[in-house]
């Protein structure tokens, strides 16, 4: 099961019962960080990382999009998304990963 919060609609009735508990040692803006420099030095320069989203699993974890960005055009487009634990800052990276996210960003970059 995994439940990922975006956003909550403005009107209507939400009712969610959701019991899951971690301690946060890493917060959405470090998962950034962690992700952005990641991506840099692992994949590519022109990578950098996006707003991250909560995500409800077995554990959670902060889900940081990769978005492709060039010098004076600014961000392109996303071409993927990793994985931060909240507790342990671990990035959760496959080296499928890696090679969807260079394959988007390469066929993005055309």
């Amino acid at each position: 099961m995994e439940t990922v919060i975006e956003a909550i609609p403005q009107t209507g009735d939400i009712r969610l019962t959701i019991e899951v508990s971690a301690k946060q040692n890493f917060s959405g803006r470090s998962a950034q960080r962690l992700v952005g420099r990641f991506v840099a030095d692992e994949i590519s320069y022109l990578l950098r990382a996006g707003e991250p989203h909560l995500v409800v699993s077995e554990r959670l974890y902060w889900r940081v999009p990769v978005q492709l960005a060039f010098p004076g055009r600014g961000v392109v487009g996303t071409v993927g998304a990793l994985d931060v634990d909240v507790e342990t800052g671990q990035i959760r990276v496959t080296p499928q990963d890696i090679a969807e996210i260079t394959s988007h960003a390469e066929r993005l970059a055309v």
